[in-house]
């Protein structure tokens, strides 16, 4: 599963910049939906890589930066067993 850091970014930019950025501001500056933005920050979606690369054009960062990949456990959910070969 990809998880999407664009509230730390933003909050990054907000510190080094010393005032507020909202989701609208981002949106207006990087040409990208505000639902898209939405979506990113609460549950997650598909995205383009042309989104992802306006958004590490706006934040100034790398790619692993504003995207990582965390790998499903199914193991380590609650209610799943697993079964060994061998």
């Amino acid at each position: 599963m990809l998880r999407f850091k664009l509230k730390e970014r933003i909050a990054d930019k907000e510190f080094k910049e010393g005032r507020r950025i909202s989701l609208s501001e981002v949106a207006d500056t990087t040409g990208i939906g505000r639902i898209t933005l939405s979506r990113m920050l609460n549950r997650g979606t598909n995205v383009r890589s042309d989104t992802l690369d306006r958004l590490c054009a706006y934040f100034d960062c790398r790619i692993e930066d504003l995207v990582e990949y965390v790998p499903d456990d199914a193991a380590a959910q609650p209610g799943t067993t697993t079964q060994q070969r061998g």
